[in-house]
């Protein structure tokens, strides 16, 4: 029995009655810690609707302020790029020693063997294939991921999961949770830039902002099916010769109707969101033809990314201008090389030719980025939606395996020349330091100086972020 001194009586309180006495203490407990995680976490209220791209201070002191995303649409094999497998060499014809996934995409055979050499290079000793010789060159500045794995086999799924965190559901982006973030530096271009993005396998689902507010969408220069030299921020252009003058009028003119209709319907982040875009196609009409104008390059920088080499341009072209994209502010690039990595088949041929189209590209994209000083608080990170198996499928191809692959990541506060987890002897499982796509996440977030838990947003009842409720930075790799 349970006895509550107080002035009525000092008879003795069952736990029914004491519980009934005591509930709401509970409940305020309960207020207190849910006020708590509000104050410590960031909300739209917290934003000025008139200027959200404004920058913001992240949790805690940044070691990267800006991201480079390098993506490998298709799935490259990691037993022929960055993880080198003597064993599967060795046993190359003889059936997996171990059982295969229950879930995977197609059947497959035997081992099969890499077609590629691959050699040690730098001061780690880091295994590099043939098929990236500038690549290996940087290895010093690289910490190469050896231990990715993800929860989809398909390639929709899989791509939705590494830029989203979902497989299974529409979710903003990456760029968009870290723009929402942060704001970006440069108010007179977008905070969130892909160029050419994939078409397929979720298609703009890859760089939307979901339900967070339209600005923070990432802007697409082209897509998978243009050359990058036609790739241009869209609709900025002053078709009809208005004066700047007069262009000024008729905005002051729009967004006043606008909000005169906030005020009066109450709160709309679409309407909100689409007067911002007024206001910065407006002013993007000064800064983005000179940006996006290569021809002020010199020829030794034309050189350094490929572009007098017509197997190498247009790829080397979408890095020059994410370069241009990031020393300018703009807070996430990405650049994809799309769809070309999917060998099911012809893998020998198909990933030399790959490899050939990106390897100077990166190599000069790293460089230059050093050269400036901006490899320092520039992430750049690098890989496909998964890896590919040790197994054959067919002849002479590979399958996808989100079990075990590999991605890389160089300046922005990684450590530099760090090989990071393994996979098995053949290369199907992550097995030892094992990375999810979560935890990748939560790390990327955690240079930028934002806490994973804190960075939410309420939508339909419930506080989301990037990592929902996964999520482990890996502080080995810092």
């Amino acid at each position: 029995m349970i006895h509550c001194n107080c002035d009525q009586s000092e008879l003795p309180l069952n736990r029914r009655d004491w519980l009934r006495q005591s509930a709401a203490g509970f409940g305020y407990l309960a207020l207190a810690g849910m006020l708590n995680s509000e104050r410590n976490s960031l909300h739209a209220a917290e934003i000025d609707p008139a200027n959200p791209l404004a920058p913001r201070a992240p949790h805690f002191p940044p070691r990267a302020t800006r991201v480079i995303f390098l993506f490998m649409h298709g799935g490259p094999s990691q037993v022929d790029t960055f993880d080198y497998k003597p064993l599967l060499e060795r046993d190359h014809g003889k059936p997996l020693p171990f059982a295969k996934p229950r879930v995977f995409s197609a059947q497959t055979g035997n081992l099969l063997k890499s077609p590629f050499k691959f050699a040690q290079h730098g001061q780690s000793g880091a295994w590099v294939s043939e098929l990236f010789p500038h690549v290996a060159a940087c290895v010093g500045d690289m910490c190469i991921v050896n231990s990715m794995h993800g929860s989809n086999s398909r390639h929709g799924g899989a791509l939705l999961e590494l830029h989203t965190g979902s497989d299974t559901f529409v979710r903003p982006s990456m760029g968009s949770w870290i723009t929402y973030g942060l704001g970006t530096e440069n108010q007179d271009l977008p905070g969130f830039i892909t160029v050419c993005p994939t078409l397929t396998h979720g298609g703009v689902n890859a760089y939307s902002s979901a339900f967070l507010p339209a600005t923070y969408a990432g802007t697409a220069l082209g897509n998978a099916g243009v050359s990058s030299d036609q790739a241009k921020i869209p609709f900025i252009a002053n078709a009809d010769g208005t004066p700047r003058d007069a262009q000024r009028r008729e905005l002051d003119l729009i967004r006043q109707f606008n909000q005169e209709h906030l005020a009066a319907a109450g709160p709309d982040s679409t309407l909100e969101s689409r007067i911002n875009s007024f206001e910065l196609a407006f002013r993007l009409q000064t800064t983005a033809p000179a940006l996006q104008d290569l021809s002020h390059e010199s020829q030794s920088m034309h050189k350094l990314y490929g572009l007098d080499n017509p197997a190498t341009a247009n790829f080397g072209r979408q890095c020059l201008m994410a370069r241009r994209f990031a020393e300018q502010g703009v807070r996430f690039v990405q650049v994809t090389h799309s769809y070309k990595w999917d060998q099911h088949e012809n893998l020998k041929t198909d990933h030399a030719r790959n490899a050939l189209e990106v390897d100077r590209p990166i190599a000069g994209l790293l460089q230059d980025l050093k050269a400036r000083g901006l490899l320092e608080d520039t992430l750049v990170l690098w890989g496909g939606e998964f890896g590919r198996t040790p197994v054959a499928q067919g002849d002479n191809g590979r399958d996808h395996n989100p079990q075990g692959y590999t991605m890389w990541l160089a300046g922005g506060g990684v450590k530099g020349g760090l090989v990071y987890g393994k996979t098995d002897d053949y290369g199907y499982y992550a097995v030892e330091n094992k990375v999810h796509l979560h935890d990748l996440h939560a790390t990327i977030l955690h240079l930028l100086g934002l806490d994973h838990l804190k960075l939410t947003y309420r939508y339909a009842g419930r506080d989301f972020r990037l990592t929902d409720v996964h999520g482990e930075i890996v502080h080995e790799i810092l």
